[in-house]
């Protein structure tokens, strides 16, 4: 997914879980857009060293343990963004971050792939 497209995405989607769910606030559009853009630079940054340290235990896991540092990402990117941006604990970070690959996964096969095809 393109690094603009993947962006919207995510605000969007930051914005949706905090309509759904009591623990995740947004104080506005351009926060969303903001803690995206912060979550997709921790995402080249930081990510790639916490997957390199926990290797070990995420092959055990059988890649499962990519979530955790999903939220792990998820929590650094509310401790960034302050009071504009909040998720209220590890619980809930895990599972948006699996919802969040559900739906980005299903994006990809269904939008961004087929255009590619074209």
């Amino acid at each position: 997914m393109k690094w603009g497209m993947g962006i919207l995405v995510n605000a969007l989607l930051f914005l949706a879980f905090a309509g759904y769910f009591e623990g995740v606030e947004v104080t506005s559009i351009w926060a969303a857009i903001g803690a995206s853009v912060i979550l997709s630079i921790l995402n080249m940054l930081v990510r790639p060293l916490l997957i390199l340290f926990t290797l070990p235990v995420t092959i055990l896991t059988l890649g499962l343990f990519l979530f955790v540092i999903n939220a792990c990402t998820l929590l650094m990117t509310d401790a960034l963004m302050g009071s504009l941006f909040e998720i209220s604990g590890f619980g809930l970070a895990l599972l948006l971050a699996v919802i969040m690959a559900v739906i980005n996964l299903i994006i990809q096969k269904t939008i961004i792939e087929p255009r590619k095809q074209r």
